[in-house]
């Protein structure tokens, strides 16, 4: 049970520590809180409501996983590199790839929605 509790300290302390340095991640989070109740809205069913939701936490998890990796490669090489901005890109282009899918899903359960008046 203490390690539990230890995980989700360490866990929430991360995510308040990413939304008060990271504009990305504050954006993010905004949408987020925004769309929750937002998403009651538009999505045809709980289920897609449960996508909807679900692929916005996947953008903002996969947004932390690339700050994690830009912090520690500034960390590891602060001078310009070209392989470690060929890593933070990587970085980017899957934060653009998970915007990709979150963005499908809400344009699908929004067409669906409609279809149904």
């Amino acid at each position: 049970m203490k390690r539990l509790y230890s995980a989700t300290v360490n866990s929430l302390r991360g995510l308040h520590h990413g939304l008060w340095h990271e504009p990305a991640l504050r954006e993010e989070a905004i949408i987020l809180v925004a769309a929750v109740p937002f998403g009651v809205l538009i999505a045809p069913t709980w289920a897609w409501y449960v996508a909807m939701v679900g692929a916005l936490l996947a953008v903002l998890s996969v947004e932390l996983l690339n700050t994690a990796v830009e912090k520690l490669a500034d960390h590891t090489t602060p001078g310009q590199h070209p392989e470690i901005g060929a890593v933070k890109d990587y970085g980017s282009a899957a934060v653009f790839c998970m915007l990709g899918v979150a963005g499908l899903i809400w344009i699908v359960a929004a067409i669906l929605r409609v279809g149904r008046f």
